[in-house]
């Protein structure tokens, strides 16, 4: 079982791994990526001892292939298709941020419940009325649905996603959703990464007195 800290630093990892990979670099050692990364060469060696034949010590780790395998673990060697619910400013520019695409997140379908934004187009994807959402769900086999409406209404898209059959949520509403276990979800709140900051500054600031 693969605990929950390494899951959150092989993003991290992965990251530094594609800088590696356009700069033309093949092999890496743990302190190298340390000096890169911010992890300590210990913490780096232990997470990757973790899995079969990531490397051996003293000789260094393949990029390509660390690359290659921290994708497969986080499951992006596959394609995810995708729906995005409230399609305000949030929502938008979700839709236009094409990394998702890149790494195979790949929206096919928009709702919303405002009028005027009904009919719309982005990225050659019609926003569709929410009311249409559990059957093009089911009917087009969607892995992933994004929320991106206020948290009055949160909840109730969470359980239309769920009763549809999809695999994972992520949720951009200031709310904190319940869904089965065999429902992945992923929140993110913005304005505790926000307070988070405040109180970085802060401590600083008190830091320099």
């Amino acid at each position: 079982m693969i605990s929950n800290a390494i899951i959150r630093r092989l993003p991290r990892y992965r990251r530094y791994l594609g800088q590696l990979q356009r700069q033309g670099v093949q092999k890496i050692s743990s302190n190298e990526l340390s000096a890169l990364i911010g992890f300590t060469a210990s913490q780096i060696r232990q997470d990757f001892n973790t899995f079969d034949n990531f490397g051996q010590q003293g000789y260094g780790y393949s990029v390509d292939y660390l690359y290659s395998e921290i994708n497969k673990i986080l499951g992006l060697d596959r394609e995810y298709k995708t729906v995005l619910v409230g399609v305000g400013n949030m929502g938008q520019a979700i839709t236009n941020y094409n990394y998702y695409y890149k790494v195979g997140f790949n929206i096919i379908g928009l709702f919303d419940s405002n009028p005027k934004l009904i009919g719309n187009t982005i990225n050659d994807v019609v926003i569709k009325d929410v009311s249409e959402l559990e059957d093009f769900v089911k009917e087009n086999g969607i892995d992933v649905g994004i929320i991106c409406v206020g948290r009055n209404n949160a909840q109730e898209v969470a359980d239309m996603l769920v009763n549809a059959g999809v695999s994972g949520i992520w949720n951009f509403a200031p709310i904190d959703l319940e869904v089965p276990d065999t429902v992945a979800l992923e929140s993110v709140h913005l304005s505790d990464s926000l307070h988070t900051l405040a109180f970085k500054i802060k401590t600083n600031e008190e830091s320099k007195k």
